[in-house]
């Protein structure tokens, strides 16, 4: 039993920072080629050339996944090139204006949130669903712990979470058996999205204080449970949700 995905394609949304990056050079590593999508061209080149130091094959792509046409162009695209075997969608934002109690939170920071988070990942789900039908592959949406419990003063990060859970199963019960859905829910991972967190004392107290493992996560310990639920040896898996949350859902 192993990881090996040589001749396949993965497209990882987000792929360029953070957990995405971790996810993109995890499918390298597993054998994959590998298209990291971002809207910054200098971050994609730059992940671009760490996952062709791994001998697989890559292009560079940029796109907006809440510009709905762009996405059906980018993997209409991708797909005449490498083909797609594996999408995951790993695009996501909390920016500060979506944060707050509920009658704070401006409109547009919900839409937003709402935009890319959930409606970015419809958007790649669908652009990508004939690519995949015809490749028997798999998609796996990159949730959080934000999509199966509350978290308080995200309430539109969480709402699109809690959706993107949603969106998964449904999905699973449409595409099956061609094509399986999956979906991770991370818990706080050490990323430069968090570094505010983790210099706040008290508040990387708090986190840790929930959290049964007692530190963040290293991003490549999401990237792993990602290529697994990619790869033949999570076969029989779909509709399911992963949480990989150092303990955060069990208490």
């Amino acid at each position: 039993m192993d990881l090996n995905l040589s001749g396949t394609t993965a497209v990882v949304t987000g792929g360029t920072r953070g957990i995405g990056r971790a996810i993109s050079l995890g499918f390298a590593d597993a054998g994959a080629n590998v298209v990291p999508l971002s809207r910054t061209e200098s971050s994609v080149e730059a992940v671009v050339d760490e996952v062709r130091e791994r001998g697989v094959e890559s292009r560079v792509e940029t796109v907006d996944v809440a510009d709905t046409e762009a996405v059906e162009a980018v993997f209409e695209r991708i797909d005449e090139d490498l083909g797609i075997d594996v999408v995951v969608n790993n695009a996501g934002i909390n920016p500060a204006s979506a944060l707050g109690t509920p009658e704070s939170v401006p409109e547009e920071g919900y839409e937003q949130v709402m935009d890319v988070n959930l409606g970015g990942a419809f958007a790649c789900a669908r652009a990508a669903e004939t690519s995949l039908r015809e490749s028997g592959g798999s998609l796996v949406n990159v949730a959080s712990v934000g999509g199966l419990v509350g978290l308080p003063r995200q309430h539109p990060y969480v709402a699109s979470k809690h959706g993107l859970v949603g969106l998964t199963k449904s999905l699973a019960l449409d595409w099956a058996p061609e094509v399986r859905v999956n979906c991770l829910a991370p818990g706080y991972v050490a990323t430069d999205l968090t570094e505010d967190l983790q210099e706040d004392e008290d508040l990387r107290q708090s986190i840790l204080d929930r959290t049964p493992m007692d530190r963040f996560a290293d991003p490549e310990e999401i990237a792993g449970p990602a290529v697994f639920l990619a790869s033949d040896l999570a076969s029989y898996a779909t509709g399911s949700v992963f949480a990989v949350d150092g303990g955060w859902t069990a208490r």
